[in-house]
């Protein structure tokens, strides 16, 4: 059980930099980017390959990231200059990323068995590797915190919710799109490299789902611990990571569930996240009404007793 959770927990904080990504996208912009679940594979494809023909694995990483930030940047362009739908551009650059991660590794499948990586000191000590990990998270999440508090930051944040308005301002939209798409990318390769790094291999259907786990926790992160600031925000979908792979590693030890399951675990554990809040929500304005009418009821019974 112990283990179970530790290696939960491990695995909540490699998942937690694609979490930030995906917070990006879908709530900062509220763009539905499906380019996520090709920018993983391509995290883990350049991380591999790099790795494997002997550059120094934190080269390969910085490398991951910047072919992140270029898919992503090409989804913006599709976007605001190709003038298609963000659902489609996302769709289309997920499409052409198989190819092109496959012409990348050379083949589906890239061991990194008794190679160095980012991991290999640290990576059998948990008590070790857990710390490193967090401190990694929560330095890219203060990174961007900081980043969203510059000018072009707060442009970013401002083009999500009200593009119209920040135009009429002199800023320019489609700039601040195609930066908050390829940010958003840069990160969920970078995680997809550190968890090909962890997990030894890089594999072509290592993306698939990978909108929908990030989704997940963001949305899991925001039901518990709220999303009020920034700051608060980029930490909840950081913990959000963290409480969704705590909830599949117990769902598995339910009998009725197997390995097989993740997507079905997945799914329910999206939509309880998503009912649960709203469901809520509707009993306490309910518990209000009524109270409310009962306050109405009694001042008026006052009143008529009064004349």
């Amino acid at each position: 059980m112990l283990g179970s959770m530790i290696g939960a927990v491990e695995l909540g904080l490699l998942y937690a930099l694609m979490a930030i990504g995906v917070y990006i996208t879908f709530r900062i912009l509220d763009f539905p980017d499906l380019t996520v679940d090709g920018s993983y594979t391509t995290g883990g494809a350049v991380a591999a390959i790099m790795i494997t023909h002997g550059y120094e694995p934190w080269i390969s990483t910085l490398c991951a990231f910047l072919c992140g930030l270029a898919a992503g940047a090409l989804t913006g362009l599709l976007h605001t200059k190709g003038k298609i739908n963000g659902l489609l551009a996302g769709i289309l650059m997920m499409i052409a990323l198989y190819s092109i991660n496959l012409r990348i590794m050379g083949k589906p499948n890239i061991s990194l068995v008794n190679t160095d990586t980012l991991f290999s000191a640290i990576s059998d000590n948990s008590w070790v590797f857990i710390p490193v990990l967090a401190v990694l998270v929560l330095l890219v999440k203060l990174l961007l915190d900081g980043f969203l508090h510059t000018d072009v930051g707060l442009a970013l944040r401002a083009t999500g919710d009200n593009a119209r308005m920040i135009r009429s301002l002199g800023t320019n939209t489609d700039t601040t799109k195609i930066i908050g798409v390829s940010l958003s990318n840069g990160l969920v390769a970078l995680s997809g490299a550190l968890i090909a790094q962890e997990s030894g291999f890089a594999d072509m259907s290592m993306g698939v789902g990978t909108i929908v786990l990030g989704l997940a926790s963001v949305i899991i992160g925001e039901a518990i611990f709220g999303f009020r600031t920034v700051f608060q925000a980029t930490l909840a979908a950081v913990l959000g990571s963290i409480v969704y792979r705590i909830i599949y590693a117990l769902a598995l030890r339910v009998e009725f569930f197997d390995a097989s399951d993740l997507k079905m675990i997945t799914a329910l554990i999206v939509v309880a996240a998503l009912v649960i809040p709203t469901v809520r929500r509707s009993m306490k304005q309910k518990v209000l009404a009524r109270k409310r009418t009962q306050e109405l009821l009694v001042a008026a019974g006052s009143k008529g007793g009064q004349a």
